[in-house]
């Protein structure tokens, strides 16, 4: 698979988004990130997975996947090599990584609800 394998499947997704953060593309679905190409330069996209998610892809796929290094990594960013990637595996990762970001936005959703106070960390900072 190539980059643009990548984009295009990413953004099939319902309301998925490009964007970048820190120079590099990322896909976004209600703001926030489930893929990115920040590594793309080294044969990587990355997905934002749980650990279960990401221990399950490595060991079913280690040819495939594998942790991104250091502190991402052990937080459930995990490497996908587009070299060695099929179309279905692809297709498949992402919408486990798009999936997961879209139930995380719905709970977060549900503890702001109307009637519900946000916590300091959710509220709006003041502009100064």
């Amino acid at each position: 698979m190539k980059i643009q394998d990548f984009r295009r499947v990413a953004l099939s997704f319902p309301g998925a988004e490009e964007g970048s953060h820190m120079g590099a593309v990322d896909f976004r679905v209600g703001g926030r990130i489930f893929a990115t190409l920040a590594s793309a330069k080294q044969g990587y996209g990355n997905l934002i997975l749980t650990l279960e998610h990401q221990t399950a892809f490595v060991e079913d796929m280690p040819d495939v996947f594998l942790p991104v290094p250091g502190g991402w990594g052990r937080m459930g960013a995990t490497h996908l090599r587009l070299e060695v990637v099929s179309e279905d595996v692809l297709h498949g990762a992402l919408q486990t990584a798009w999936k997961l970001r879209v139930e995380k936005n719905a709970k977060s959703a549900k503890k702001t609800a109307p009637g519900k106070q946000a916590s300091p960390a959710q509220r709006p900072r003041k502009k100064r």
